[in-house]
């Protein structure tokens, strides 16, 4: 009896705690993920999940605000009713989640024209653009933790299979403009299959075959029917509500609290055809705007220059800043939109002090000159750099000692003098060399290093350099 208890306690603690986990999670609702991105402010961070604890589901509504819903319903192309997990939405948003709620609010006026436009000229509901808020709060820069991006949050192969050119140069799940295009071509496919509202917004978020096997599990096509199991992740399961409920508070703010809002303004661009690369500071220079300006127009373009191989590429542009710009960029010569430098690989150089030379980055040499390593780099051969339009040459600075360099003649004889060289941050072989009067090729051979070989601070070298004999 002893040993059957013994045996049977640890399998009860943890039977115990997989229940008390089981619990804990069932009583914590995961809401959208919000990045902390203030358009255009700076880089954004990845995305964080928030969660509310259940004990707010309990509070109510103010009185009457069903009976008012209700009486609005008409106002909605997308189904809207109070439920329970709608109602502890319209709670949580008024409470816990407001201060997050009236951000994304106060950005949704920059975008909420243009996306709804886009849905009606595809033949869609306008009010699915409020998936766009639960998705991201209209953060075209937002990022998840499963790497979905913009303000859809679409993921690479969904991207790519609905039209988005992604790749080092753009990512036009960052364009509000062009990602709203691909939205609407997905969400029709999912209505076309489903024929449901919330099953397509459920399948925009858990993917298509996902809810094709709950509906099969279940036997059901009622989306808040499947909800009662366990198959759906909670995420799937509180999205179509909470879609609603942000609908519902996004199209009538001031009925539930939201009234000083700071309306971010709409955005406004005309586009321009870019013949070749192009520099997105002579753009801005030839709108007579900032550079930063531009960028914030073009949040899929991942440099600072237009992309390359992309002959026409259009690029937005302030609001009534065309015929300006026409009229000055066809006094940019070619040269002068962006520069590339033609660099001379000389031996021990590297692609970080090449980098840093120019001031520019690693990848964005290897990927102009289609290099699959940073550590391999033929002397001799010639790479393309982009620099800036302002760009102003580094000069190196080389002291080479006139006394490593005496010539053999008969007044002046010398003797080989071998000396230990400390190797200092920054330092390359061909610095090393010109130093001394020697070849990097010499270094190597006396210090058994191979060609491509990195060397780092603090390494001792043994250098054989000429000693004059008279001194």
């Amino acid at each position: 009896m002893r040993k059957l208890v013994s045996f049977c306690l640890p399998i009860l603690f943890i039977v115990g705690c997989l229940g008390k986990a089981t619990i804990n999670e069932d009583r914590l609702l995961q809401l959208p993920s919000e990045s902390t991105d203030l358009e255009g402010d700076g880089q954004f961070s990845s995305t964080q999940d928030e969660f509310v604890p259940e004990g707010m589901i309990e509070q109510e509504l103010p009185p009457g605000t069903e009976e008012w819903i209700a009486s609005v319903q008409h106002e909605f192309d997308i189904p809207v009713f109070i439920n329970d997990e709608v109602r502890r939405f319209l709670v949580y948003f008024q409470t816990k989640g407001r201060k997050t709620f009236t951000r994304w609010l106060a950005r949704s006026s920059r975008y909420l024209k243009m996306m709804k436009d886009i849905l009606r000229e595809e033949g869609l509901p306008e009010d699915l653009v409020y998936l766009a808020l639960i998705e991201s709060g209209f953060s075209t820069h937002a990022r998840s933790r499963a790497k979905a991006v913009g303000p859809w949050q679409f993921m690479y192969r969904t991207g790519i299979k609905f039209g988005l050119k992604i790749d080092w140069w753009i990512d036009e799940r960052r364009d509000p403009e062009k990602s709203t295009r691909a939205a609407a071509k997905y969400l029709k496919c999912l209505y076309e299959r489903f024929n449901s509202w919330e099953l397509a917004a459920a399948a925009y978020n858990a993917g298509e075959y996902k809810i094709i096997r709950a509906m099969q599990r279940h036997d059901t096509e009622d989306f808040w029917e499947m909800s009662r199991y366990r198959y759906l992740r909670r995420e799937t399961k509180n999205y179509v509500p909470k879609f609603i409920a942000a609908a519902i508070i996004a199209k009538h703010p001031v009925e539930f609290g939201f009234e000083k809002i700071e309306y971010q303004t709409p955005i406004a661009y005309d586009k321009v055809r870019i013949p070749d690369a192009t520099d997105l500071g002579v753009i801005a220079k030839a709108c007579g705007v900032g550079y930063q300006e531009i960028k914030l127009l073009n949040p899929e373009l991942r440099r600072w220059f237009t992309p390359p191989g992309y002959p026409g590429y259009q690029v937005k542009i302030p609001m009534g800043s065309k015929a300006q710009f026409d009229d000055n960029f066809t006094k940019i010569k070619p040269r002068e939109r962006i520069t590339f430098r033609r660099h001379v690989v000389d031996e021990g150089e590297t692609l970080s002090e090449i980098a840093e030379l120019y001031s520019c980055g690693v990848r964005e040499i290897m990927r102009i000159n289609n290099l699959r390593s940073s550590h391999w780099i033929r002397v001799g051969k010639n790479l393309i750099i982009p620099v800036r339009r302002d760009f102003v040459p580094r000069k190196r600075k080389r002291i080479r000692k006139e006394a490593a360099v005496i010539a053999n003649t008969k007044e002046n004889h010398y003797k080989i003098k071998e000396v230990t060289y400390r190797v200092k941050k920054g330092d390359t072989l061909w610095d090393i060399g010109r130093e001394y009067g020697i070849k990097p090729s010499q270094i190597r051979h006396w210090n058994n290093i191979r060609f491509g070989e990195q060397i780092y601070p603090g390494d001792e070298l043994k250098l054989k350099i000429k000693s004059d004999t008279n001194t």
